[in-house]
């Protein structure tokens, strides 16, 4: 990561797999938000765990957060996280992130037809109450892990127009160049929501992002 500083590099997200199953997590966290020139060091988690881990994180630095939780109904959230994980106690783990200081809090739901796409304005609705930024991501094809087809696919445009029939979106600009969300902002003032059009618009051409393996 010093390395990568050097050469420009001033945000860093650790991701997963699920980081907070690593016991000494706090511990790299303060590590690399030791390294000068990290501007921005945040973490994507199921958030399962969040609530023992969202003090120290902050303690070590975290900056902020982004939760993945695909559905406002337990039944279909359980179906799609495949471990039983309930909303409730998701929900609880996002409030003490708050709660600690994290943030923005960033909650990213992957659509899917014929699953969870009848749920995506529910969802839209209470993080838009709560202040938190809902970003919808297009199903996408991880190699032959998910059994992918196009079908599957809703689209940005489609996510877009069906909160804006609820609730009236306008598009927001970008914060910076080769951001993989679109912004759109709710005409009210109340927030924002952001899309990842990563099947029906993909975005590799501007995409400034290394990712580090563990291996």
């Amino acid at each position: 990561i010093g390395i990568f500083v050097e050469l420009g590099i001033e945000k860093l997200r650790v991701t997963g797999g699920e980081p907070l199953l690593r016991n000494d997590l706090p511990q790299l966290l303060g590590m690399l938000n030791s390294i000068k020139g990290i501007d921005d060091l945040t973490l994507t988690t199921n958030g399962y765990l969040l609530s023992q881990f969202a003090q120290p994180l902050k303690d070590a630095g975290l900056s902020r957060i982004t939760v993945s939780l695909d559905s406002m109904d337990d039944e279909i959230f359980k179906a799609m996280n495949g471990r039983g994980f309930t909303t409730e106690r998701v929900l609880e783990c996002i409030q003490k992130a708050a709660d600690v200081g994290l943030s923005p809090i960033k909650i990213n739901c992957v659509v899917q037809k014929g699953v969870n796409d009848h749920t995506i304005v529910d969802l839209a609705r209470h993080f838009k109450e709560a202040g938190h930024i809902v970003r919808y991501i297009e199903y996408m094809d991880v190699g032959n892990r998910n059994g992918w087809r196009s079908e599957h696919v809703v689209s940005a445009e489609d996510i877009v127009a069906r909160i804006d029939a609820e609730m009236p979106l306008e598009p927001a600009e970008s914060n910076y160049q080769g951001e993989v969300a679109s912004r759109y902002r709710y005409k009210d003032g109340s927030g924002e929501i952001g899309v990842i059009a990563s099947v029906t618009k993909p975005f590799c051409g501007d995409c400034t992002r290394v990712r580090l393996s563990t291996d």
